[in-house]
C-alpha cells in the first residue's frame, strides 16, 4: 500500500490554500466591496449591461491587486507575524510558503490585476489601484508601521482608496463624491484598529511594534477612539448634506454612529478587553451597514 500523501508533502489542495490565506480574503472582501460601491454611486439609475460588464472587471482587477498587496505584507511581516497570536497561523509566518513563493504571487496578481485594469477599464483606476499597492505595501508596511505610532492614521489613506477606485472605473475621473467616501473610511480607520489594538497590545508590545498603546498607553489611546468617533459622526453626515443620498441614508447613519459612538463612549469610561473587542466587531458592521445604506438609497431614490 502506498504511503499517506501527508508524508511526502503538501497536496495540491492545501498548498492552494495556503496562497488563498495569503491574500487576507475578508480584508480585499470588504475593499472590493467599497470598491464597488463607489461604481455604483458613480452611476446615475440602472447600470447598463456595459456597465456591469465594466464593472465586474474592475472589481476583479482590484481584487488581485489587494490580494498581491496582502500578500506582501504578509511576506514582510512574517516576523512579526510569527510573534502575534492573531497572525502566527499565516503561511508565511509558519514557514509553509517560501519568500520567493510568496513574492512571485505577488507579483504575478499585481501584473495581472493591474494589465486587467489598464487594458479593460482606464489607466486612471490600474494608476490609483497600483499607487494603492505602494501605499500599503511599502509605504505603510516597510516605512510607517515600525517607525510611528500614528502609522496606522497616515497609512489609513491607503486603505481609503476604494470606493475612490470604483468611482473612477466608471467615470474616469476622481469626482467629490469619491473623496467624501474616502473621508469617511479614512476617519473610520484609526478608531476601528486601535480598538483591535486595545486587546492586542501584548502582542504588539512583543512584536515591538510602535502602537498607540504601546506608546502612550491604553487611557490615551481609548480617547483617542472615542475623538475620532465624533469626528467620523460628522464626516458619515456628508453624503446627506452633499446630496449625493436621502434620508434613508441619514437615518442609518445616524443609528450607526451613535452606535459606534457609544461603543467608544463607554470604552473610555471602563475599559476591559471584552468591550474593545465588541468596539472593534461593531466598527465592521458600522462601516459595511453605512455602506450597504448608500446602496439601498441610491436606488430608492
Amino acid at each position: 500500500m502506498s504511503a499517506p500523501a501527508s508524508i511526502h508533502g503538501p497536496t495540491t489542495a492545501s498548498v492552494l490554500r495556503q496562497f488563498y490565506a495569503l491574500t487576507k480574503p475578508r480584508v480585499v472582501q470588504l475593499i472590493v466591496f467599497c470598491a464597488l460601491i463607489g461604481m455604483v454611486l458613480a452611476v446615475p439609475g440602472v447600470p447598463t449591461l456595459a456597465d456591469l460588464q465594466q464593472g465586474a472587471l474592475a472589481c476583479l482587477g482590484i481584487w488581485l491587486v489587494a490580494a498581491a498587496a496582502a500578500a506582501f505584507n504578509c511576506l514582510v511581516e512574517k516576523g512579526i507575524d510569527a510573534k502575534m497570536k492573531r497572525t502566527a497561523w499565516r503561511p508565511t509566518a509558519r514557514g509553509q510558503l517560501s519568500d520567493r513563493q510568496a513574492l512571485i504571487f505577488s507579483a504575478t496578481l499585481c501584473a495581472i490585476g493591474s494589465a486587467l485594469l489598464w487594458f479593460t477599464v482606464n489607466p486612471l483606476t490600474m494608476w490609483l489601484t497600483f499607487a494603492t499597492f505602494v501605499g500599503y505595501a511599502v509605504i505603510y508596511t516597510v516605512i510607517l508601521k515600525p517607525l510611528t505610532p500614528q502609522n496606522i492614521v497616515i497609512g489609513g489613506a491607503s486603505g481609503a482608496m476604494p470606493p475612490v477606485l470604483g468611482w473612477a472605473a466608471m467615470t474616469g475621473e476622481v469626482g467629490p463624491e469619491a473623496l467624501i467616501l474616502f473621508l469617511i473610511i479614512f476617519l473610520w480607520t484609526p478608531p476601528h484598529f486601535w480598538a483591535l489594538a486595545l486587546y492586542r497590545v501584548e502582542d504588539y508590545r512583543k512584536a515591538g511594534l510602535p502602537m498607540l498603546p504601546v506608546t502612550h498607553g491604553n487611557e490615551f489611546t481609548r480617547l483617542q477612539v472615542l475623538l475620532y468617533t465624533f469626528i467620523l459622526f460628522a464626516a458619515c453626515l456628508m453624503p446627506f448634506i452633499y446630496g449625493m443620498s436621502g434620508w434613508l441614508y441619514l437615518a442609518v447613519a445616524i443609528g450607526v454612529s451613535i452606535g459606534f459612538t457609544g461603543y467608544a463612549f463607554a470604552l473610555w469610561r471602563n475599559y476591559s478587553d471584552t468591550l474593545a473587542r465588541k468596539t472593534f466587531r461593531f466598527s465592521l458592521i458600522h462601516l459595511s451597514v453605512l455602506f450597504a445604506a448608500l446602496l439601498v438609497d441610491h436606488y430608492l431614490r
